[in-house]
């Protein structure tokens, strides 16, 4: 029988704003803190990290540090696909979102020609390339890596030969090639995108279940809809960001807070029913920031309390 493991990433380097890599230490303190044994339950694996890197300069302004954002990758990625290899489930606790090309590369090149699901929870779309992203922020692409689509169609940027390169190597990390079609990917909460994203979202007909749609339609419909699209697919990963909810209602403890998100039981409830599908391989956590956190460690916090419940249905599936 499968059980799970924790990946432990705390890398901060593809976000714009510093701190996400305390984010998995915050959230094991919110744990210490309400009582709760969490942390001593499960096998673990810590990932090395290129944390250092924020202290060189940045030559590139539409793919910062990029290059050390691919190592990193290829560093999750390998721990991901052992821990797959070796039965586990990876619950994967990131820093930056830029490392989910990492966990979805490891999924797939342990899936290799089987398919992948990837449902994406949080108020950014994250398909932005060095050809269209107005930051350089590199947590904003990682899903246009893993579809392997520069989006031309909307370039704004003249990128570096080296950049270049280093987008390529990212794109073929764990699997040479998509790590999954348009068709099989899911939004739930994004609400914050710029044009080259929406494009692309239309282009391709990526389905985004918006907020306001989940509460009027109801979460169940909505769910079960997601779940019956990704039907064909042999494994779903699940993607939690913790910007998917409501700034103004839980906290701004994130890298980029977006108002109007979900609250902490819309959130809950989402990851409970994707659990309960039985077929999701990997689930990852990402972006909790306590150093901008104004209400102490709330976000961390409410994080954990999600953690918890939604462990605690993924293991009632096994």
């Amino acid at each position: 029988m499968p059980d799970i493991q924790l990946i432990k990433n705390r890398s901060d380097i593809g976000a714009g704003t510093r701190g996400s890599d305390m984010g998995i230490d915050a959230i094991e303190i919110a744990a210490i803190n309400s009582g709760n044994d969490y942390f001593t339950r499960f096998d673990y694996v810590d990932v090395d990290t290129h944390n250092e890197s924020v202290y060189n300069k940045v030559r590139n302004s539409f793919a910062k540090r990029i290059a050390h954002v691919r190592e990193q990758c290829e560093r999750v990625s390998e721990a991901v696909s052992k821990s797959l290899a070796e039965g586990h489930l990876p619950l994967v606790l990131s820093g930056d979102h830029s490392s989910a090309l990492g966990t979805m590369s490891g999924v797939k090149k342990h899936l290799g020609d089987k398919t992948l699901g990837v449902i994406w929870v949080d108020a950014h779309a994250d398909l932005h390339s060095p050809y269209t992203s107005p930051s350089g922020n590199v947590h904003g692409m990682p899903l246009a890596a893993a579809l392997n689509d520069d989006n031309l169609e909307d370039r704004v940027n003249e990128v570096t030969p080296d950049t270049e390169r280093e987008w390529k190597g990212l794109q073929r990390i764990g699997w040479d090639g998509p790590k999954l079609r348009p068709e099989h990917l899911v939004f739930f909460g994004v609400r914050d995108t710029e044009t080259p994203e929406d494009n692309l979202m239309a282009r391709n007909g990526i389905r985004n279940y918006m907020v306001h749609e989940m509460r009027y339609r109801g979460f169940a419909t909505c769910l079960n809809e997601a779940l019956e699209r990704l039907s064909d697919c042999d494994a779903l990963y699940v993607s939690f960001d913790v910007d998917s909810m409501d700034c103004d209602l839980v906290s701004r403890g994130t890298g980029t807070p977006v108002p109007k998100g979900f609250d902490p039981q819309e959130a809950t409830q989402i990851l409970q029913a994707l659990l309960q599908s039985g077929k999701v391989a990997c689930l990852e956590f990402t972006e909790v920031n306590p150093l901008l956190d104004t209400k102490g460690n709330v976000m961390a916090e409410t994080a954990f309390s999600i953690l918890d419940a939604v462990t605690g249905t993924w293991l009632e599936q096994l």
